[in-house]
């Protein structure tokens, strides 16, 4: 139950953060487009070439590893994906008429950024966004089994996991419940972001139906 607390509340403040820096880039790169979506793409493409896990190997032995440290890591890590679909939302919606009757009406560009284009480019960010949430969660399950997580004693399904290795396997308890309630948890997730998903469709009938 506290390794529950521990891993949702991790996963749901890396989601934030990752989708609020990435949204931020992508909007910028798609509606001004040219020589900045030129720069931006190859930061970007710089920036994902860092490697995560020596990343927080060395800043987990300069610094005392804790929630925020980590969660400003894997969030810093987890930007780039979103970016690259808000960025070809903008480019998509910059192209239309609502678009161009607001910059007729001298309207500026972030009033046109945040109240026109970015609520017609919301699709990846909701359709997305449980699964991120399921990959941080099981991101902060693995640095924890390897060592590099949060540290001991904080209760974490990883933690669990890697006392249950150390001790041979023998105490069966500490895979099959960590195991079980993460199966469980990614399991209402992904139901809980699908039905969202249903909920913000303009069709009757999703495309899966």
């Amino acid at each position: 139950a506290y390794g529950y607390r521990i891993s949702i509340s991790f996963a749901l403040a890396v989601t934030a953060v990752a989708y609020l820096l990435g949204t931020m880039v992508g909007s910028v790169l798609g509606y001004f487009g040219r020589w900045v979506d030129i720069l931006g793409q190859r930061f970007v493409e710089i920036w994902t070439a860092v490697p995560f896990l020596y990343t927080v190997i060395i800043l987990g032995s300069i610094f005392p590893r804790n929630f925020k440290m980590l969660t400003a890591i894997l969030a810093a890590f987890g930007w780039m994906s979103i970016t690259y679909y808000i960025r070809g939302e903008f480019y998509r919606e910059k192209a239309k008429d609502y678009v161009a009757a607001a910059i007729a009406t001298g309207e500026g560009n972030l009033k046109i950024m945040v109240s026109h284009i970015l609520p017609n480019a919301l699709t990846p960010i909701i359709a997305f966004a449980p699964f991120a949430i399921v990959g941080s969660l099981v991101a902060l399950v693995s640095l924890d089994f390897l060592g590099y997580g949060l540290p001991a004693p904080t209760p974490s399904w990883g933690e669990l996991l890697r006392q249950a290795r150390e001790s041979g396997m023998s105490k069966w308890h500490l895979v099959v419940f960590p195991l079980g309630t993460m199966f469980i948890t990614l399991q209402l997730i992904v139901f809980i972001g699908e039905a969202v998903r249903e909920a913000f469709d303009p069709k009757v009938f999703s495309r899966l139906r």
